[in-house]
């Protein structure tokens, strides 16, 4: 994959948000009235996915090896290792996908417990984000244990798993850095179950629930978007130093480790040899730079970053330059 197939950071079409803000001249009225608008879309596409998204996975590898992370490597793998790998590997992102769901919902719930405005619509429309990912965290545990999967994560104890409390309950109290984290938690596996999605090797089990959870994490970004604004005007220097400075070490780390070393260990890979391989492949530098170059671009947008004045941090994490623009291949 080359830059060319990657989303510029400056080309977005005027938005409906950008329509409501020119015609009420506030941003605050215009974002109440679309949030007011997912709310009602909310209510009209309810889905229980223990119902909607039965089904099983079948036997064998549930999606296609030249999706792997470990694409570049040019491991000779059996048959067996093959299938091994891949349900570890979904196993591995899905399990992260829980975790992260939960720290939104700590960090929504929070905000709804201390907010002085209990009936805005904003805070009816966590209530249904809310909803939706314990309903997609149900689907997903229900997905982990047909995989069964059997990798070891070194983040699961020690210094890794210290420093992961702390951080995330760090995160969930500043508005802004959640918020922008929002937008990376959902862009990264948006890209990953789109491509899942469209493969025809993909299992038929998995599409389901990946176009189930697509559907509903369009909202979630959405809704991401609208409120940054206004979020970030209001946000603490702390917050604002967090978002432009170490939240792209943040969400680095959080893209590298979905699949964690564990994980190629089962199929009797050298567990951090083998993941710091992958961490440094094209294909997964493609991979990031095409997942986390729209939330940049959405920063960007929202003035959270300025034009031309992309920090360091985010440039090395997106490969652009200052100005948002792709660089290298």
């Amino acid at each position: 994959m080359t830059t060319t197939d990657m989303r510029p950071i400056n080309e977005h079409a005027l938005t409906d948000t950008d329509h409501d803000t020119a015609l009420d001249g506030d941003l605050r009225v215009a974002t109440t009235r679309r949030v007011g608008r997912l709310n009602t879309a909310s209510l009209r596409k309810v889905i229980e996915p223990d119902t909607d998204v039965a089904g099983a996975l079948g036997p064998g590898q549930v999606f296609a090896t030249e999706l792997s992370v470990t694409a570049d490597l040019d491991l000779e793998l059996t048959d067996e290792q093959k299938v091994r790998l891949s349900r570890e590997e979904i196993a591995s992102v899905t399990v992260a996908g829980i975790r992260f769901e939960a720290i939104l919902m700590s960090g929504f719930a929070e905000q709804v417990a201390h907010s002085s405005a209990i009936g805005d619509p904003r805070i009816v429309y966590m209530l249904h984000e809310i909803g939706e990912e314990t309903r997609h965290s149900r689907l997903f545990l229900r997905l982990v244990e047909q995989l069964a999967p059997t990798a070891k994560s070194p983040a699961d104890h020690g210094v890794a798993n210290f420093l992961f409390r702390h951080v995330t309950r760090a995160l969930i109290h500043r508005p802004a850095t959640l918020c922008a984290l929002v937008l990376a938690g959902e862009e990264i596996p948006d890209l990953l179950q789109k491509k899942l999605v469209e493969h025809p090797d993909t299992d038929p089990f998995l599409k389901s629930v990946n176009r189930y959870h697509r559907q509903e994490e369009a909202r979630h970004l959405a809704y991401a978007r609208m409120v940054l604004p206004e979020l970030w005007e209001e946000a603490s220097w702390v917050d604002r130093v967090t978002v432009r400075h170490l939240l792209p070490f943040i969400i680095r780390t959080m893209f590298d480790w979905m699949v964690h070393p564990g994980v190629f260990e089962t199929v009797g890979l050298p567990a951090m040899t083998t993941w710091r391989a992958v961490t440094k492949s094209r294909h997964q530098r493609d991979m990031r730079h095409q997942a986390i170059r729209p939330v940049l671009a959405a920063l960007v947008t929202s003035g959270v970053i300025p034009t031309g004045r992309v920090t360091r941090a985010w440039r090395r994490l997106c490969g652009v330059d200052r100005f948002g623009q792709p660089v290298g291949s």
